[in-house]
């Protein structure tokens, strides 16, 4: 247990809620929308606010990075404390697109407060949970009597991750000594629901491509040389036949080389989550659950990693019939990966696999899109306890665990400075990230706040991480 009174940190909380709240709401009405170029001013305009507010919240670091595209904010306040754990925490100000007639029921850029839930674009994803830690540093200065941080404290808020974080990884080299610490904390995820609070402990990586095959010179008469002449659309079929097997299994040799198998224990937490398959199902718009044979559809969907034929092309689309074969056809494929895979080695295996399923007479060409790594913190890993006791102090109950079956950013943190990536998150699955009428639940957001209190001196004082040499 750490220091950090309870009583005194809620009544900080609470006594600052209102406060809070208004600066949040202003923060939200910069319309940070990093994809659109015409934005690109206000992208830059909510990094300047961020700076602003982290230098009243108290850091005495404060910085606008700049990138070749948009700007992050980076902050530090040192602890003071010898031997006090370094901890960076990572979210994004920019927001996805939104606009009224997208369906949302009040201006996505105005927020609305109904019911306990404030209503607007970046409520929820993702700057209602940056947010959150500038109330919950102060909350925990206050509750504690200390002038600093119990740990060495950091923030990097980037500017482009729903744009794809494009200038990201360069930018965590750049500045990989300003960023060095001993663990990541990622505020840009969810639980599972408002009354079973989760830690995530993990994301899948990614890595994509496009499969170009050419047959023919031109598209060419299917009577007069159909059957007698490779025909790249039926290739570009017979490809997406053959990524799996008959138990769902990707067929593609060195596929799960490294992989890390759930262990029984991680088989077991996932089952004990309240999951409705027939609801998720609906979430999905899908009519079955299916994949690989052995394994629950959480397990398939957080630590298996996948296959999936995102698009597939070629010849004639049109109205009725024109009897050709081809020139060209194309294959779009996507592969999630897990703890233990590397990217580029799964890139080599599909180039490999690809070529030798072709027959002569078709030229293929295959273009991958990078590669982004998987993460993975073991559950007995003591910054990971310490987020779940500052959860469950925070929530007053137990914390389960989960883990996220997309791909983040995260992993350019946990590959350049090497150093375990941690999950906090408050938002829930209503919460409408990327959807018309996005929101967050006031009550979780101050339950947010209430941990990232906790968080810093519970660290301080069940961890203290091996010098690095």
């Amino acid at each position: 247990m750490s220091d950090t009174p309870d009583n005194a940190v809620r009544a900080f909380v609470e006594g600052h809620r209102a406060t809070f709240l208004d600066d949040l709401a202003e923060w939200l009405r910069i319309p940070s929308v990093s994809a659109d170029p015409g934005r690109a001013e206000d992208v830059r305009r909510s990094a300047g606010w961020l700076a602003d507010k982290l230098t009243a919240t108290g850091f005495p670091t404060v910085e606008v990075w700049e990138t070749a595209g948009a700007p992050a904010v980076f902050a530090h306040w040192p602890s003071g404390d010898p031997g006090a754990p370094t901890v960076l925490v990572y979210g994004h100000h920019d927001v996805q697109p939104a606009a009224r007639e997208d369906g949302w029921h009040t201006d996505p850029f105005e927020p609305v407060v109904t019911d306990g839930r404030m209503y607007a674009r970046g409520a929820a994803d993702d700057k209602g949970q940056v947010f959150f830690h500038t109330l919950g540093v102060r909350a925990h200065l206050a509750a504690t009597g200390r002038t600093a941080p119990a740990v060495n404290l950091k923030l990097l808020i980037e500017g482009e991750e729903e744009s794809g974080s494009p200038n990201f990884p360069d930018l965590v080299r750049a500045h990989a000594d300003r960023l060095a610490c001993d663990t990541v904390i990622v505020s840009d995820t969810g639980m599972w629901a408002a009354d079973t609070p989760t830690v995530c402990t993990g994301m899948r990586g990614l890595t994509d491509c496009q499969i170009d095959l050419y047959g023919p010179d031109q598209d060419i008469h299917s009577g007069s040389f159909g059957g007698a002449v490779p025909n790249p659309a039926l290739e570009a079929a017979r490809l997406a036949a053959a990524l799996h097997d008959d138990d769902r299994k990707v067929a593609i040799p060195g596929f799960y080389d490294g992989v890390v198998e759930l262990t029984e224990r991680e088989r077991e937490l996932f089952a004990e989550l309240p999951f409705d398959e027939a609801g998720w199902l609906r979430t999905a718009h899908s009519h079955a659950a299916l994949g690989e044979a052995g394994h629950t559809t959480l397990e398939r969907i957080w630590a298996r990693p996948t296959a999936e034929v995102n698009g597939i092309g070629g010849g004639y689309q049109g109205p009725g019939g024109k009897t050709i074969v081809p020139a060209a056809a194309q294959l779009k494929l996507s592969f999630r990966l897990v703890a233990g895979q590397d990217g580029e080695a799964v890139q080599k295996a599909v180039r490999a696999w690809v070529a030798e399923r072709l027959p002569a007479g078709i030229r293929h060409e295959i273009t991958f899109w990078g590669a982004t790594r998987p993460c993975l913190t073991p559950l007995d890993h003591p910054a990971l306890q310490s987020v779940v006791r500052a959860m469950g102090r925070a929530f007053g109950q137990r914390i389960r665990f989960t883990r996220e079956g997309g791909s983040g950013p995260a992993a350019d943190l946990q590959d350049v400075l090497g150093v375990p990536v941690l999950f906090l998150g408050i938002s829930v699955p209503s919460d409408g990230w990327h959807a018309p009428n996005e929101k967050v639940e006031l009550d979780l957001l101050m339950k947010g706040v209430e941990t990232s209190a906790y968080l810093w001196g519970d660290l301080a004082e069940n961890w203290r991480p091996a010098p690095t040499a």
